[in-house]
């Protein structure tokens, strides 16, 4: 076996562990979001309490009218 081929096979060994180490992060992240959407579905603020459907709305509407003046102002 040649030197150029050592390095080709080193190469691939370590692109391959490097690939399979992100798609079970990926994949284990993706499982972890799950499992804590069901423990804690709700919303919480920043203190941790929950935040109410008014306060989710005015929030909302507080974040479209800035994206719309700031689209306004690049005029």
């Amino acid at each position: 076996m040649s030197l150029l081929d050592q390095g080709l096979q080193v190469m691939l060994y370590g692109m391959g562990t490097v690939f399979i180490f992100l798609a079970v992060l990926v994949l284990a992240t993706g499982a972890l979001s799950r499992v804590v959407q069901r423990i804690q579905p709700q919303t919480v603020n920043d203190d941790g309490g929950a935040l109410d459907s008014d306060l989710l709305k005015r929030r909302q509407a507080a974040a479209v009218a800035a994206v719309h003046r700031h689209r306004q102002l690049k005029r």
